[in-house]
């Protein structure tokens, strides 16, 4: 398979994930920033799932035990993130969840 294929493979899930840290970022900050330790479990999935999402599309190989299992992590952080931002009524959090939805599909759809 050419190196552009396999770019193509890995760029949606790349794109995905890197709006997935962004938004783990933003929704971490905007936690501490309400200073109640009901927001710590949200903090640290956020964080989890900004730490576990591939920053960028690098030499990826979609069908490579090590990508395939690190999408699988991925995912399930962007999910377990994704369901606690949508516990809790804020817009930031909302957007977070969103953004880890599509991350979480993004990869699991890299390794189907």
């Amino acid at each position: 398979m050419a190196a552009t294929n396999l770019a193509e493979q890995v760029r949606p899930c790349a794109d995905a994930c890197a709006e997935c840290i962004e938004s783990c970022e933003a929704c971490a900050q905007q936690c501490i920033a309400s200073g109640t330790a009901e927001m710590a479990e949200c903090i640290r999935r956020c964080l989890d799932a900004a730490s576990t999402a591939p920053p960028s599309a690098g030499p990826a190989c979609p069908s490579s035990p090590a990508t395939r299992a690190g999408a699988r992590i991925c995912a399930d952080a962007c999910e377990a993130c994704a369901e606690e931002c949508e516990r809790h009524d804020d817009e930031v959090l909302r957007q977070c969840a969103q953004a880890c939805r599509r991350g979480a599909d993004a990869c699991r759809q890299l390794v189907a």
